[in-house]
């Protein structure tokens, strides 16, 4: 299997009046194409800085960082914008959809940035929604449609580049106990349709549904255990 990641020494210090935070203390990581890993850790244990820094939301303060062979440790912003575009889907817990927008125009918004044409846009973009469940929502707002299919909405938004891997941060954190269930079956549909997933998570039941659990505890791997 060829690494997607391959993460050495990462360090990650904020500064804080007079004082530095040392939040990663020095994380060694590899996650190979198509795994499916679960991020855990308690809060103020690193996994919000680490998913920042694996999203290329953020840099560390030390160590490298490459994503498909590539160093994007020490990128700048417009390069890490460039390849958060290409090489990342991000799923949050709020959704963050535009209000105002169609689910089509939502999802189609990453190729906006790439540079596809309209058509290109929709085609992709129908197909993706349909995949997700939603082909009859392409043309609702998100304030028509549920807690639930706005989640499928941003995970269409999500998928539409062909992202090298999906991060979702608590992906299931504003959904009731049903409809989690079907957003981390639609998780597992994508991972087995040969996608590399990494879902940050506090739920244990979230973790169990990946094959590989990565636990941070004070800015350090815990423990790193496949379990399927």
């Amino acid at each position: 299997m060829s690494l997607v990641i391959k993460i050495r020494g990462i360090i990650r210090d904020f500064p804080l009046g007079q004082e530095v935070v040392k939040v990663l203390k020095g994380i060694d990581l590899d996650i190979e194409r198509g795994e499916y890993v679960a991020l855990m850790g308690p809060s103020g244990s690193g996994k919000s800085t680490l998913m920042n820094l694996l999203g290329c939301l953020d840099t560390p303060t030390g160590g490298t960082y490459e994503l498909n062979g590539v160093d994007v440790s020490s990128m700048t912003d417009d390069e890490l914008a460039e390849i958060r575009n290409k090489e990342i889907g991000f799923v949050f817990q709020t959704f963050n959809l535009l209000p105002r927008t169609t689910a089509l125009d939502n999802v189609a918004l990453p190729m906006v940035y790439a540079g596809a044409s309209k058509s290109e846009r929709n085609q992709r973009a129908s197909q993706v929604l349909t995949d997700v469940g939603l082909a009859d929502r392409m043309d609702h707002k998100p304030n028509q449609l549920s807690g639930g299919q706005r989640q499928r909405v941003a995970v269409g938004r999500a998928l539409v580049n062909k992202p090298s891997i999906i991060l979702a941060d608590e992906p299931t954190g504003n959904l009731d106990s049903k409809t989690s269930l079907e957003i981390m079956q639609l998780f597992d549909d994508i991972h087995k349709a040969g996608n590399t997933v990494i879902i940050v998570t506090h739920e244990e039941e979230i973790a169990e549904h990946a094959h590989r659990i990565i636990r941070l505890r004070d800015g350090i791997v815990e423990s790193d255990i496949k379990t399927k």
